[in-house]
């Protein structure tokens, strides 16, 4: 099965240069979870919610009246007597919740990795409580990407910042390090914590690759239906 969210990551590198202060390529990601809940058929009630436009993605990552940290992704009950607006290619409507059911929060280390652990660590933590000051009992996912390429280069306008395995470690350097500390430190914090594993040196011709492509669909695919049934369970 293709599934929306990992097609979309996979455009983030692919035949592209992938700049890694763009704040809205996470987002991008993180609105096709509810996209591929939907689509697996296996909730009559999400699915009837989404298709009545009860249940939207929140177009600002927020709920109104509450003051939180926005997150990649929220997904809740729309506000009463506010239109929901139909996106073009999408299932799901936006618009501005009331409520939380399902947020996620996405990070993408390709580089750099050790040296901003713990302030991602720390952002997936704090956003894991920002999603429950709305109340209620939301299902918080978290989703890492990390890099395992034997080399990348990042971009800052028209500076090139590439690896070269001593002062710059290589991503395939850090690697296991970062997910070993995001396993034993974040994961427990969400319902779901999902590592996407990946490569791509960005750089031309940018090419890109999953680390193990069936073992991801399928990782992918199992927390996608605990979501559904948690959800089932919660709401």
């Amino acid at each position: 099965m293709q599934y929306r969210l990992l097609d979309r990551f996979r455009s983030l590198f692919e035949g592209v240069r992938y700049l890694h202060r763009d704040s809205s390529l996470g987002d991008s990601v993180a609105c096709c979870l509810p996209e591929d809940l939907y689509s697996l058929q296996r909730s009559a009630r999400l699915n009837a919610r989404i298709d009545e436009m009860e249940r939207v993605v929140n177009i600002a990552n927020r709920v109104v009246g509450v003051s939180a940290r926005r997150g990649d992704g929220t997904f809740g009950e729309i506000i009463p007597h506010v239109p929901a607006i139909a996106v073009p290619g999408y299932v799901v409507a936006r618009g501005p919740v009331a409520t939380i059911e399902i947020g996620s929060e996405v990070k993408i280390l390709a580089k750099a990795m050790i040296k901003q652990i713990d302030r991602v660590m720390t952002d997936l933590q704090n956003q894991r409580r920002e999603f429950s000051k709305a109340g209620g009992h939301p299902i918080a996912v978290g989703i890492v990407a990390i890099n395992q390429a034997l080399r990348c280069t990042s971009y800052e306008g028209s500076a090139e910042w590439p690896t070269d395995g001593k002062k710059y470690r290589h991503p395939s350097q850090e690697a296991a390090d970062a997910e070993i500390r995001l396993m034993n430190r974040v994961a427990q914090d969400f319902v779901e914590f999902l590592i996407l594993r990946f490569r791509a040196t960005n750089e031309s011709p940018y090419d890109f690759e999953w680390v193990d492509e069936d073992q991801t669909g399928q990782e992918y695919g199992a927390a996608l239906i605990r979501i559904l049934r948690e959800y089932d369970h919660r709401f």
